[in-house]
This record gives C-alpha cells, structure tokens and sequence, in this order.
C-alpha cells in the first residue's frame, strides 16, 4: 500500500462507547516505527487525526509522493463507534494520494490496531499504534 502506509494508519484509535470515545482515544499516538505522530480528537462528532510530528525520512517519503505538507494533513477521517472499542472510518495514505476503508481496534488504553483496506475490508493491513506521552 505504500510507505505511508503507516501514516495513513495512523491512526487509527479505538473507544469505549460513543460518551466516553472522546477521553479515550484522544491524544498522540506513534506508529511502530517511531516516525509519526498522530493527534486524535473530535471533529463534527465523530473521530479524525492530524499528523503532529514526523521524522526526516517521513516528510522525505511525503515529499517524494507530492506531499508538500505532511503536518497537519488530516489521516484519520469520519471514524464513528461501531461498537465498545471498535470504530470504522477511512485512513489518507499520502503517498498513495488515495483514501481508503479502515477500522480502529482499542486494545487497551495504550494501545491500538489500526487496519486498513483496499476493497471494502479485504486485503488489509494493521499495525499497532502506541499512546505517546507526553513530558511535563
């Protein structure tokens, strides 16, 4: 799917139940390669994620894909609690320039698996996300 892939997963964050989706599942999330950083949280009632922090081969990556600006691109889109700890959205890849079906999985509070798929929840690919902390 490409090597953004990653990015695009980004994002992905789990919840409990629509009142407590929020709490849950707002914050930084970095993907397991330590390249990016996604910031979830509200948007229109439903869940989306930006790109807040990448490394210099991500924004390379992004850049050779036509990507001029990868912080800030918005990754995760119009994600809705399909059920306690499961959402169900669409992830932007940017190197692929192309949006595609996704789910989010809350494993635990630190944890989540994102997939997404090309043909509506066939031939998939999931990674784990991890909660950032954040320093004081």
């Amino acid at each position: 799917m490409g090597k953004l892939l990653a990015t695009g997963l980004a994002a992905m964050i789990g919840a409990f139940t629509p009142a407590h989706a929020e709490n849950a599942i707002a914050g930084h999330w970095i993907n397991p390669r330590g390249t990016v950083v996604v910031t979830t949280g509200d948007c229109g009632g439903g869940l989306c994620g930006w790109v807040s922090w990448a490394n210099a081969t991500a924004l390379a990556d992004a850049a050779d894909a036509g990507v001029s600006r990868l912080i800030g691109t918005k990754l995760l889109q119009d994600y809705h609690a399909k059920s306690p700890g499961h959402w169900a959205g669409r992830v932007y890849v940017p190197d692929l320039g192309r949006t595609f079906s996704s789910t989010i999985e809350q494993l635990d509070r630190d944890r989540v698996k994102i997939s997404g798929c090309l043909i509506g929840g066939w031939l998939c690919k999931s990674q784990i996300w991890v909660r950032q902390v954040q320093a004081d």
